[in-house]
């Protein structure tokens, strides 16, 4: 039966999270210089488990641990001090133990012990010769061993450990798989992630619950996933939520997978949290030397990412889904220092038509970025990108600017264009905005009702009321209000209602489905311009392609449009050219029905 005093060592032993874990080049280098000091083959770093003497770092020393029984560094724990037998071969102990049968006639082992007083193990050297060890040696020994002791604090009390778990965080996790990397270059094994719950559900649990109850509940998790992969192999926590595994070798993917998934669904069934969170785990096949273990951790991680966006419970990394999304982060990386260029981004001009004049009555600006080795970049693919980041508020503030500057200098050069600009449910989000805005308006000396902002249902809808309080306070400057891609939110009539905006754009997709005969997008057209005129609110087309749609959404009383049947995107001096020939060019009138 262990003692009340062995049970507290092996609890210590085991918080350290170093047994089972890859060798370590911090540690090779004190047991290399053990061996070289004693002249010897074998030197150790032998932690004594409960059973067994495991390993953290070895010289000439095959089997990664023996039976603690026949280890003489048993007998170092338990005595707490160094031992040292000259020669096993007439030691009554150890003459007929494991070590003494292969050969070794002589041993010193200097004790391993915590600050607390608990013995760990022992720094070893193992020679074949008798020997008598000198005192320069045994205090070299010692400083050897008191060298392991200060590595493995530092490692444990300098960010290695999580506070809340107790286990090895996501730094220790880049070590350990880094020295797996080069001790079995060329082997495959698998980095799983297991993600407890979504940011939302987490951040829902805290306000709710508070901090302590996510605590605990992550605590639980640990508990359980550690009791199912069992005390040899290593559970790292890796983020507030989550837990990472390293395979053993030998496994395919299939027969990993299934170990995984049996591990998700027992740690599911334990949640306190099951009903209001959602378990995804993922799975990165990795060949050790062939991936550093950042990006490891992140494709388990993407893996698990993508079965949580397609609903599914565990994810397999696939470079060919993982490509978007380096490819999204190198487009952030890029935008963000375009914005600090003067040559990458500009903006295009997009004519809007009044379709009872058939003349140019104004524009939308239109943002374009062309990177020095990217090439010309879709608005489509990076504005996505950049805007639930930092970076879309800096970007607001570039399209303002420049937009604002060229209405100024249209202005000097006898053009009246008023101009439409979008912006994000981010700006909604700055108190100051508003002011900002007046701000510019001021310094490019142009009017307020020059300018239109245009935003969407969707992230008017974001932030609720202070939303509208501060589209409210923005009408209030006199600059005018349209919601953009009208038809594709999600607001109800009575939310419209309360929207303080004077223009609505009805979403391209309708118009350009009217065009192409789809009998459904004309009805929904004609019934969004009927609402919006009975709301009192000015309707813009976007889309326009064809005479035949011009003329229908004429016809169904609708104002406004802008599409390529008018004109594409247009640099600013080509704009301003165009401008004044277009409308010196007579066209013919549409009456509205």
């Amino acid at each position: 039966m262990r003692t009340t005093d062995e049970v507290a060592r092996l609890d210590a032993l085991r918080q350290l999270n170093l047994l089972d874990t890859p060798a370590s080049e911090s540690f090779d280098r004190i047991t290399r210089m053990a061996a070289q000091i004693f002249g010897v083959p074998v030197a150790a770093v032998s932690l004594t488990d409960s059973d067994r003497q495991w390993f953290k770092s070895r010289v000439g020393v095959a089997e990664p641990s023996m039976p603690r029984a026949d280890a003489p560094c048993s007998q170092v724990v338990e005595t707490a001090g160094m031992v040292i037998i000259p020669d096993l071969a007439t030691d009554p102990v150890y003459a007929d133990s494991t070590i003494g049968r292969k050969g070794f006639r002589f041993y010193a082992g200097a004790p391993l012990i915590t600050a607390d007083g608990h013995g760990l193990g022992a720094l070893c050297v193992l020679g074949t010769e008798p020997h008598a060890a000198t005192e320069p040696e045994i205090k070299a020994l010692r400083d050897l061993a008191a060298m392991v002791m200060a590595q493995i604090e530092m490692q444990h009390s300098l960010g290695r450990t999580d506070p809340v778990t107790g286990l090895p965080n996501r730094l220790q996790f880049f070590e350990n798989f880094d020295d797996l990397a080069r001790e079995n270059p060329g082997q495959l094994r698998f980095v799983a992630l297991i993600d407890l719950a979504r940011g939302d559900q987490v951040d829902s649990l805290i306000r709710v619950l508070g901090t302590n109850f996510i605590d605990e509940f992550v605590k639980l998790a640990a508990r359980t996933v550690a009791g199912l992969i069992g005390t040899h192999r290593t559970l790292y926590h890796v983020g507030e939520t989550q837990f990472a595994l390293i395979s053993e070798p030998g496994h395919s993917l299939d027969s990993y997978y299934a170990i995984l998934e049996a591990g998700v669904k027992a740690s599911v069934v334990a949640s306190s949290a099951r009903l209001v969170t959602t378990l995804t785990a993922g799975i990165a096949p990795v060949t050790l030397g062939t991936m550093r273990s950042r990006d490891a951790l992140r494709a388990a991680h993407s893996a698990a990412q993508d079965a949580r966006n397609s609903e599914g419970a565990i994810g397999v990394f696939s470079p060919a889904m993982d490509g978007p999304h380096l490819r999204n982060f190198d487009l952030l990386r890029a935008f963000g220092t375009a914005l600090e260029q003067d040559d990458e981004l500009c903006l295009a001009y997009q004519p809007r038509i009044d379709l009872a004049t058939g003349r140019c009555i104004g524009a939308e600006a239109l943002l374009r970025w062309c990177h020095p080795t990217l090439g010309d970049v879709s608005p489509a693919e990076f504005i996505p990108v950049i805007e639930n980041t930092a970076l879309a508020r800096a970007t607001t503030a570039f399209v303002l600017d420049t937009g604002l500057a060229q209405v100024r200098a249209w202005q000097v050069a006898g053009l009246r264009v008023p101009l439409a600009i979008n912006i994000s449910a981010a700006n909604l989000e700055e108190e100051d905005f508003a002011l900002n805005l007046q701000l510019l308006l001021a310094k490019h000396q142009v009017p307020a009702a020059m300018v239109e902002l245009e935003l969407t249902e969707s992230a008017v809808m974001a932030d609720g009321d202070n939303g509208l309080a501060r589209l409210e306070a923005l009408r209030a400057i006199g600059v005018r209000i349209a919601i953009d891609d009208f038809g594709t939110g999600h607001s109800s009539l009575a939310y419209l209602q309360r929207l303080p905006a004077q223009i609505i754009k009805i979403d391209q997709s309708f118009v350009r489905g009217m065009g192409e005969g789809n009998a459904r997008d004309r009805i929904l057209v004609r019934t969004m311009i009927s609402l919006a005129r009975q709301l009192g609110l000015q309707v813009v087309a976007e889309g326009v392609e064809t005479a035949a749609v011009d003329a229908a959404l004429a016809a169904m009383g609708c104002e406004e449009a802008q599409g390529y049947f008018y004109a594409r995107p247009l640099a600013a001096d080509v704009f301003a050219t165009w401008y004044r020939r277009f409308n010196a060019t007579p066209r013919p009138a549409h009456r509205a029905a």
